[in-house]
């Protein structure tokens, strides 16, 4: 099976794991864990410098800022070995992982993100830190694009042009939902998805957008990047348009999942990953 074929299997499987143990837990953000599961899928298994060992010094880093959606990375981490299949399964009845993500590098959690615009000032000191030191690992974030309204992130923008720290790419998952409502109807200015692409450009950031449940195409974006990294004098910005809830299509783009278990008859409306 080709690398795509496979990342794809590998992303229905991990939304398959994700959907089960959160209903049998009851566990309710699913919804924002599902609509960046490609993008954790592509990070973890091609993107991102990584091994075996969660605490290797020179692997790349990943803040995951929008930790109320952390399902899916706890999926991944399990199905990688630095979380324990039998804490993951126990996860939010009793375990250490907690439903908004807590650090523990040693599970492969890089920062507790609970406040949201917490993550991305972290990421890019991190990133910083790394440049200073002349290291050479990559610091990636992803962010919610509701959680792009908070005014701690657009500080951290502007630090990390003014730094140039071309080590460092944030992924807005850009599902156009947060929270309980649409963006376009709580702060964003316009209805288009152009928005934020509008917004990191003026900041002075590279900017791409793309399917954010097309993996090959995030992955060839970041690729070039990284293979680029040198003549590159900005991070970069990467706004995947998703869909909140993608896979279960009783949640689809349905605001109201935004905490809440489906009931059987919700989910006999069907799924993409079976």
């Amino acid at each position: 099976m080709m690398l795509n074929g496979r990342l794809c299997k590998k992303a229905n499987q991990i939304r398959k794991d994700l959907v089960a143990i959160a209903i049998q837990n009851g566990a309710g953000h699913i919804a924002p864990s599902l609509s960046c599961v490609d993008i954790l899928i592509a990070l973890y298994y091609k993107i991102m410098n990584v091994s075996s060992c969660s605490q290797w010094e020179e692997r790349d880093r990943l803040v995951f800022s929008k930790a109320h959606g952390c399902y899916g990375l706890y999926s991944i981490l399990a199905d990688k070995g630095y979380i324990e299949r039998q804490d993951w399964e126990n996860f939010y009845k009793g375990s250490f992982l907690a439903g908004c993500l807590e650090r523990r590098v040693e599970n492969g959690l890089e920062a507790s993100c609970g406040s949201l615009g917490h993550g991305l000032p972290m990421a890019v000191g991190i990133a910083f830190g790394a440049k200073l030191q002349n290291k050479t690992y990559r610091v990636y974030c992803i962010v919610g694009d509701g959680e792009m309204q908070e005014g701690s992130n657009w500080e951290a923008i502007q630090f990390a042009v003014k730094h140039k720290l071309s080590n460092l790419t944030v992924i807005i998952d850009h599902n156009t939902l947060q929270a309980m409502d649409f963006l376009k109807n709580v702060l964003t200015v316009e209805e288009g998805r152009n928005d934020l692409q509008r917004k990191m450009k003026a900041f002075g950031f590279e900017v791409k957008t793309c399917n954010g449940h097309n993996i090959k195409s995030i992955i060839s974006i970041i690729e070039k990047w990284i293979k680029n990294q040198k003549n590159l004098s900005a991070p970069q910005s990467l706004i995947a348009n998703t869909t909140k809830g993608y896979g279960l299509k009783c949640m689809e783009n349905v605001p109201k999942f935004h905490f809440r278990i489906p009931t059987e008859d919700e989910l006999k409306m069907g799924n993409r990953y079976e």
